[in-house]
C-alpha cells in the first residue's frame, strides 16, 4: 500500500534539493534502508547519502528497523552536522 508522507530536509540536504519540505508517495511497510535509498535517488542525494540519518516522527530511525508509515507522518534527512 501506498502512503503520502513528508520529507523535510536540513543542512547539506536542503541546500541540494533546493527546498525544506516536499511530499512523497512511499510503499508500506519499508525498511529504513529502502527508504533511504528511495529518496536519495528521488532527490538526488546519493553523495551524501551514506552520512544522513533519518527521523520518522521526531525519532531518530534505526538501520534495523521496518516502518508502517501512515498518511502525513513525517521523515526528516538529517546530514551530519558541522561546526567549530
Amino acid at each position: 500500500m501506498n502512503v503520502e508522507v513528508n520529507i523535510l530536509f536540513f543542512a547539506k540536504a536542503r541546500e541540494i534539493v533546493g527546498k525544506t519540505n516536499d511530499s512523497l508517495a512511499v510503499e508500506t511497510p519499508i525498511t529504513y534502508h529502502s527508504l533511504l535509498n528511495l529518496i536519495a535517488e528521488k532527490y538526488c542525494l546519493q553523495e551524501i547519502k551514506n552520512n544522513v540519518i533519518l527521523a520518522v516522527n521526531k525519532q531518530f530511525g534505526n538501520p534495523e528497523d521496518s516502518y508502517c508509515l501512515k498518511r502525513g507522518d513525517e521523515i526528516a534527512i538529517i546530514p551530519p552536522l558541522s561546526g567549530g
